[in-house]
C-alpha cells in the first residue's frame, strides 16, 4: 500500500538570461499537472524549465492541496529568500524549499519532490511501519501465548522425567554399590576369620611344641646330670628316641596362609566406580607441576624447552651430555620430577602417533646405567609400565607381560596412583575407560617413568 516516491531533477533548458524575467514568466504561467513543475512557457522569452531526470522518465504528479496530502497547517511557511510558499522538498539537501529555489535558487539541479507527494510517501511509510509493528506484536503475542506456554508445559514434563531418570540411576548405582559393599565386607570378614583361625591354630600348635620341647630337654638334662655312667651307657636307645621326638617338632615358618589375601576386598565394579569418581568427579586429582627431570633424560632422547616432551633421536648425538649419575645412558628412558609417597596423583601423557613407548612409575632407586634389565623399564621389580610396541599393548613388571585388550588406540593415556590403596591405574582420559590396574605394596617413593623409541610423547599440564 506504499505509494511510489517520485523524485525529479529540475533543470532549466533555456540559455542564460535575466533571472527576473524568468521569475516573472513563472509567476504568469499556469502549471500543467501532467508536466514537471513548470511546463513550456509561452510568450515572453520563450524559455522552458524541464526536469533533468524524473524517476525513470515518469512525469511529475500534479501537486495536491494541503488537505489532500494531509497537511494541517493553519499558515504556510514562506521562503526567507524568495518569500514564496515552501511547497517543495529538496531530497539532496533534505529540506523544504520553494519553486524559485528549485529553478534559480541554491537547489537548482537538485532532486526535488512536491511537498504533498513527499508527505504522502512519508505517511505511507509510517503506515507500513505501524502495520509491521502490529504484525510483529501479534507474532510476539502468539509466541507468548502458544510457544512459551507449550514450552513451560513441556519443561515440567521434561524436568520431571529427568529427575526420575537421575533418581532411578542413582538408586540403581546405590543399590549395586551397597550390595557390592556388603559382599566385599563379608569377604573381608571371612578372610579375617580364616587368618585368625590359622594364627590361633599355629599359636596353639607351637605353644604345645615348645612345651614338649622344654619337657624333653628337661628330661635329657636330668638324665645327663643324675644318671650314673653305667646306666647312662645302657640308656642310649632311650635318649635317642627322646632326641628324635624333639627333632620331629620341626622349625616354625611363615606362610601366606598367615596373611590376608591381598585381593580381598577388590572387585571390578568397585574399582570402576572408584576410578570414575576420582577421574571424572568434581574433585578430580591432578599434578600441575609435573615435568621431566632433565638430569635423567637418556642421550637417545631430546627434551623440549618446557621439559614436557620427549622425542626419540634416530641418530645418537655426536657429543654426549655430561656425566650425571641420574641419567640413563643406554635405554631411552626419562623420569618425572615429582616424587610420590602419599596422597593421590594423576597425570596424562599424550602419546599421539608414537608406535613404541612406555609409561608408568618406578622407584627412585632404579638403576640408571648399563644395558641390563636393571635399568630397563618393566623388566625389573622396581618399575611398573604400560607398554605399546608393534601394535600390541601390555602391562610389564619384573619381566612379566600381561597382554591388554585395547579396543581403540588411545591418543592419550592417563595414570592414577593412589598411595592409600596402593593402586596404580592406567586409563583413557577421553572415555574414562580403565585399561589396566595393579595393586602392590609400594615400599619407597615413586617417580613417573617414560620411554619412547618412535616419534614423541608429551606430559600434558593439569586441565
Amino acid at each position: 500500500m506504499t505509494e511510489e516516491l517520485i523524485t525529479c531533477d529540475l533543470v532549466s533548458s533555456s540559455t542564460p538570461g535575466d533571472p527576473d524575467q524568468t521569475l516573472n514568466t513563472v509567476k504568469t504561467k499556469e502549471m500543467n499537472g501532467e508536466q514537471p513543475i513548470f511546463s513550456v512557457l509561452s510568450g515572453g522569452t520563450g524559455d522552458t524549465i524541464t526536469l533533468a531526470s524524473c524517476g525513470g522518465g515518469a512525469t511529475s504528479p500534479t501537486p495536491t492541496s494541503d488537505t489532500e496530502s494531509g497537511i494541517f497547517s493553519g499558515e504556510c511557511e514562506l521562503c526567507v529568500e524568495h518569500e514564496s510558499e515552501l511547497d517543495w522538498f529538496c531530497g539532496t539537501e533534505q529540506k523544504l524549499i520553494c519553486s524559485h529555489c528549485a529553478i534559480v535558487g541554491p537547489c537548482h539541479g537538485h532532486t526535488v519532490t512536491p511537498l504533498a507527494t513527499r508527505v504522502t510517501a512519508v505517511r505511507n511509510q509510517l503506515v507500513d511501519v505501524c502495520e509491521k509493528m502490529q504484525l510483529q506484536a501479534l507474532r510476539i503475542e502468539r509466541f507468548i501465548n502458544q510457544t512459551l506456554t507449550a514450552k513451560e508445559q513441556k519443561l515440567q514434563v521434561s524436568a520431571s522425567r529427568a529427575r526420575e531418570q537421575v533418581l532411578a540411576r542413582v538408586s540403581a548405582a546405590r543399590e549395586a554399590l551397597e550390595e557390592e559393599e556388603q559382599r566385599l565386607l563379608e569377604e573381608v570378614q571371612r578372610e579375617e576369620e580364616r587368618v585368625e583361625q590359622c594364627l590361633l591354630t599355629q599359636r596353639a600348635h607351637w605353644n604345645q611344641a615348645m612345651a614338649n620341647l622344654s619337657q624333653t630337654r628337661s628330661r635329657l638334662v636330668h638324665t645327663l646330670t643324675h644318671t650314673p655312667d653305667a646306666q647312662l651307657v645302657i640308656s642310649v636307645q632311650e635318649i635317642a628316641e627322646r632326641v628324635e621326638e624333639a627333632e620331629g617338632i620341626g622349625e616354625p615358618c611363615d606362610t601366606n596362609q598367615l596373611n590376608m589375601n591381598p585381593g580381598c576386598g577388590h572387585s571390578k565394579l568397585l574399582r570402576g566406580l572408584w576410578a570414575t569418581a576420582v577421574l571424572q568427579g568434581p574433585n578430580a586429582y591432578g599434578s600441575s607441576n609435573l615435568k621431566f627431570d632433565k638430569r635423567t633424560v637418556s642421550p637417545l632422547l631430546s627434551l623440549s624447552d618446557d621439559f614436557c616432551t620427549l622425542t626419540f633421536l634416530h641418530k645418537k648425538p655426536r657429543q654426549s651430555p655430561p656425566y650425571d649419575p641420574a641419567r640413563f645412558d643406554c635405554w631411552p628412558n626419562a623420569l618425572g620430577s615429582l616424587s610420590m609417597s602419599s596422597g593421590t596423583h594423576r597425570w596424562v601423557v599424550d602419546v599421539g602417533q608414537s608406535g613404541a613407548f612406555k609409561v608408568g612409575i618406578c622407584y627412585a632407586s632404579l638403576e640408571r646405567k648399563g644395558s641390563g634389565n636393571e635399568a630397563r623399564l618393566g623388566y625389573n621389580s622396581q618399575s611398573w609400565v604400560l607398554s605399546h610396541y608393534d601394535g600390541d599393548y601390555s602391562f610389564c613388571h619384573a619381566g612379566k607381560k600381561v597382554p591388554l585388550q585395547v579396543v581403540r588406540r588411545p591418543q592419550r593415556i592417563g595414570l592414577l596412583l593412589d598411595w592409600l590403596s596402593q593402586t596404580l591405574l592406567f586409563y583413557e582420559p577421553e572415555s574414562g575407560a580403565v585399561l589396566h590396574s595393579v595393586t602392590h605394596q609400594f615400599s619407597a617413593p615413586l617417580l613417573p617413568a617414560c620411554a619412547v623409541t618412535d616419534r614423541s610423547i608429551t606430559i600434558l599440564p593439569k586441565p
